[in-house]
């Protein structure tokens, strides 16, 4: 599984995914994406066969909608990066599961 980290998500929790957690991922900011519609990021995500990770809630309808590509929507608040990256240490192994299980809507509080 490969995983595209947009915009309002830290550089770092790419490379703590492809560092620590074992799967490769990559921010959009790496591939030149950051100024990229949403509607691009999807389809970019799409093509490449790439799992989106966002906190952006207009992925929810493109996955409903049109599931071209899997989502893993962040319903963590406002935190320290910190934070966040713990969040994603405790529930990658859920995260995974349900990925393997084929769910193309993974959502994390």
């Amino acid at each position: 599984m490969k995983f595209l980290i947009d915009n309002q998500l830290p550089p770092a929790l790419a490379r703590i995914i492809g560092r620590e957690l074992g799967s490769e991922a990559v921010h959009v900011a790496d591939v030149g994406l950051q100024e990229a519609t949403d509607a691009q990021l999807w389809e970019y995500a799409s093509a490449a066969g790439l799992i989106l990770i966002s906190k952006d809630e207009d992925f929810v309808d493109m996955v409903l909608n049109n599931p071209t590509a899997s989502l893993v929507w962040v319903r963590v608040g406002n935190c320290r990066r910190d934070f966040l990256l713990d969040v994603f240490r405790r529930a990658w192994p859920r995260i995974l599961e349900r990925l393997n299980n084929r769910d193309r809507f993974v959502e994390i509080r």
